[in-house]
């Protein structure tokens, strides 16, 4: 019992993700207003890059900037070192994303309330049946 309290403990942040996700898995299925819907896949997507992002993460390593190596005076270099770039970047292409649906999918809101003049998905499905 301890070794799983001892585990739970050490991994709190992928805890707190899961648990982010959840939330936002949550809004997405149950909520009927599409703004909750929205904030809820943002929440979701929020989540999915803190993931990413921590297991960039490695304890000990430094940024990927070598310098000094052109010299010629026979220097290895280590890759366990160096921190990899790689997800951090596509998580900045990422978020890039995320804002760009969220911000389309509020301008689509905006305009399901003008014509309509409500966002809840009920009575929506209910009015375009009558059409």
């Amino acid at each position: 019992m301890t070794d799983l309290l001892a585990l739970i403990v050490a991994k709190y942040n992928y805890w707190l993700y899961v648990v982010l996700m959840m939330i936002g898995l949550y809004a997405m299925i149950a909520k009927n207003n599409l703004i909750k819907k929205l904030v809820g896949m943002n929440i979701f997507q929020t989540a999915i890059i803190l993931f990413y992002v921590s297991i960039g993460y490695k304890r000990g390593a430094t940024l990927p900037i070598i310098e000094n190596v052109h010299g010629g005076h026979g220097s290895v270099i280590h890759a366990i070192d160096y921190i990899n770039p790689l997800p951090h970047v596509l998580m900045l292409t990422a978020i890039v994303v995320s804002v760009a649906t969220f911000g389309v999918a509020m301008a689509l809101a905006v305009r399901i309330y003008q014509r309509y003049q409500t966002l809840e998905e009920d009575e929506l499905r209910m009015r375009l049946s009558e059409k």
